[in-house]
């Protein structure tokens, strides 16, 4: 490991309390999404880097969804590398009890406590002083970092990364990296696609004593629920280099995102998320909307999908259907230089050799793929994300970040 290298990583430990505190106070910062309002949030951000009289720009669509994006130049032409993470966070259940307030950025244990804290604003943390300290080292780099912290990201939303992304191409790079939640044995190189579908069945309903003058749309829909499973069988095999490394990566698949997931990361999966009918208990319902999540593997058409679901329906004429969300599968290739840079620089850390493998749930990266942009995501365990005591170790905090610097710095430095 170079000097510089060595530099970077003493940094960090000689500002352990500093990058504590300012992840704690950043979970404090509320943001969860929806609504989506993290204009508390990026006003923490602002004032650290205002502090180190940092150029900026702050691009809000709508005021309450700001996007920051920060960029400089190395001393001679290169890649552009930019650093992605959004601000919004999940929302906190009123039923949920915490050990911790989920908004107080509690430090204890080894840990820091909140929503928010494993998704994503330890990455985004990550992310941002990654471009600190590399700004202190731009004479020594190549090429051009470019930071985005984003709003609107936990809903799909249009008014973070993707609006980014289409209006402004300055930030679309020859490469993106990214700390969502993923463990820190693994590296995403690609993610399933979300197909949101909405059932509704209509039929004419009666008093729930009279059975034989109508059909029940709740019993309708049960019987369409089950044929839905179906959908599951089809044959769906990887694209190109992904099957080999899918399948070299089954052990951190399941390590990472639960024993099963290896079985499942290249199958169409079907949740039936909600089911909405019926109005009091002595009626046969008139409507029951069915709302399913499909999720697509990667190199999966979503027309294949439509076309079975199409056939499904012409057993069930009650039923109508409409697209909520559709995002495609995105990948990118598992042997791209930054995955060989992110290994190599976990296991200089001391660290076991994180494999490239695909998530089952969505990110921002997806965007940058969708523009041929490789992208990849190294982060910490995803604990608590989504749910009550959510938290990250204030190690795989620390971990996340020294990878991201120093595979930054080799990134931008060959």
């Amino acid at each position: 490991m170079n000097e510089d290298k060595q530099e970077l990583l003493r940094w960090i430990e000689r500002d352990k309390e500093l990058l504590v505190s300012f992840l704690s106070q950043f979970v404090q910062a509320k943001s969860p999404n929806p609504p989506g309002d993290t204009r508390e949030a990026m006003a923490h951000i602002r004032k650290t880097l205002d502090a180190q009289a940092f150029d900026y720009r702050i691009i809000d669509p709508k005021p309450e969804f700001p996007n920051l994006v920060a960029s400089f130049e190395g001393q001679a032409a290169g890649k552009h590398l930019v650093l992605n993470g959004h601000i919004d966070v999940f929302p906190v259940a009123d039923h949920e009890t915490w050990e911790h307030d989920p908004w107080s950025g509690a430090v204890q244990d080894g840990k820091v406590w909140g929503r928010g804290s494993a998704d994503m604003k330890c990455g985004t943390t990550s992310s941002i002083f990654t471009y600190i300290y590399l700004h202190r080292m731009k004479e020594s780099l190549k090429g051009k970092l470019t930071l985005t912290a984003v709003s609107d990201e936990e809903t799909f939303g249009p008014w973070g990364a993707r609006h980014l992304i289409e209006h402004y191409p300055e930030v679309h790079g020859d490469c993106c990296l990214n700390a969502e939640p993923s463990s820190p044995f693994s590296i995403r190189f690609g993610e399933k696609g979300p197909l949101w579908l909405a059932f509704t069945v209509k039929t004419a309903g009666a008093h729930g004593a009279y059975t034989h003058l109508t059909e029940s749309a709740t019993k309708v829909a049960s019987r369409l629920i089950i044929e839905l499973d179906a959908l599951e069988m089809i044959d769906s095999p990887a694209p190109g280099n992904v099957g080999a490394a899918l399948e070299r990566g089954r052990d951190a698949i399941d390590k990472a995102q639960g024993s099963g997931a290896s079985s499942i990361v290249q199958k169409v999966t079907v949740n039936i998320g909600t089911v909405r009918g019926g109005i009091k208990v002595n009626t046969i319902p008139s409507e029951c909307v069915v709302e399913a999540d499909i999720r697509l593997p990667v190199g999966m058409d979503k027309n294949r999908v439509m076309a079975q679901v199409e056939e499904i329906l012409t057993r069930f004429p009650q039923v109508s259907v409409e697209e909520l969300v559709f995002n495609p599968p995105a990948w990118c290739d598992p042997e791209h230089e930054m995955m060989t840079i992110l290994q190599d620089n976990v296991v200089a850390l001391g660290r076991e050799r994180p494999q490239p493998i695909c998530s089952l749930g969505g990110t921002d990266s997806r965007l940058w793929r969708y523009h041929d942009i490789p992208a990849f995501v190294y982060g910490p365990s995803p604990t608590g994300m989504g749910a009550r005591n959510e938290h990250v170790e204030i190690e795989e905090f620390l971990h996340t970040l020294r990878t991201h610097v120093l595979s930054a710095y080799d990134y931008l430095t060959r």
